[in-house]
């Protein structure tokens, strides 16, 4: 079975996420309380998938562009957003089909560790923003993915880890890429942007009565890390 295969489980990921825990009361509420106000803003959703943070974006007043490597995930992007929705198929390793500094901000929601080599997109979505204009990332925690492997990798070496989710009794593989936070923070430099704010948030406090077990664990063990990284103005 093919890993990361999105478009295989598309349907089946989209309606276990959609009102989660950690999806509906702590990534996405973490990623819309760091972007603030975005009313009028150009936002680009990088790794968009279904589209429940572009359409929670667009309810806030963005003018949101999607993008996402898989079909089957824009397919469910546009049911959910409607067919003038601005949403293109475009993989975040490959450049991006947008001119230079035409967005204010990105939002990339649990993508960049995905990849093994963030230099290229970062600088890609540098590209794309305009001075003063932000990324806003969330990435699985680099402590709590590396200590849930058996056998601990140095720490400091970007490794990779797979296991498997499963959808609706189906079990499919997954791979993700585990950078050290210097690691992170040396990519971001490099690629020219400069750190805002880093974020360990707590789950909306919503989800205590509806996932008391799992809202619980979520409050006391990190398990997303967020940045907000901005593209210097000149002179600044």
């Amino acid at each position: 079975m093919e890993i990361n295969d999105y478009d295989g489980f598309a349907e089946a990921y989209a309606a276990e996420t959609e009102d989660g825990l950690v999806n509906a009361y702590y990534a996405r509420p973490a990623m819309l309380a760091l972007a603030g106000d975005v009313a009028g803003r150009r936002v680009l959703d990088a790794g968009c998938g279904s589209g429940p943070l572009s359409a929670a974006l667009r309810d806030r007043g963005a003018v949101v562009t999607g993008v996402d490597a898989s079909a089957g995930m824009l397919a469910l992007a546009r049911r959910r957003l409607g067919e003038d929705a601005d949403l293109h198929r475009a993989d975040l390793r490959e450049p991006l089909p947008f001119g230079d500094g035409v967005f204010d901000d990105v939002v990339a929601s649990l993508v960049l560790h995905y990849l093994e080599d963030w230099g290229p997109t970062l600088a890609e979505i540098r590209r794309v923003l305009r001075p003063g204009g932000r990324l806003i990332a969330s990435v699985d925690h680099p402590f709590v993915a590396y200590t849930s492997q058996e056998t601990r990798p140095d720490y400091f070496a970007t490794t990779s880890y797979t296991f498997h989710w499963t959808f609706g009794g189906r079990s499919v593989p997954m791979r993700f890429w585990r950078k050290s936070l210097q690691a992170m923070s040396d990519a971001f430099a490099m690629a020219g942007f400069r750190l805002s704010a880093i974020s360990e948030p707590q789950p909306d406090p919503a989800a205590r009565e509806l996932f008391p077990d799992g809202f619980r664990e979520l409050s006391t063990r990190p398990c997303f890390l967020f940045f907000v990284v901005e593209v210097p103005r000149q002179g600044v």
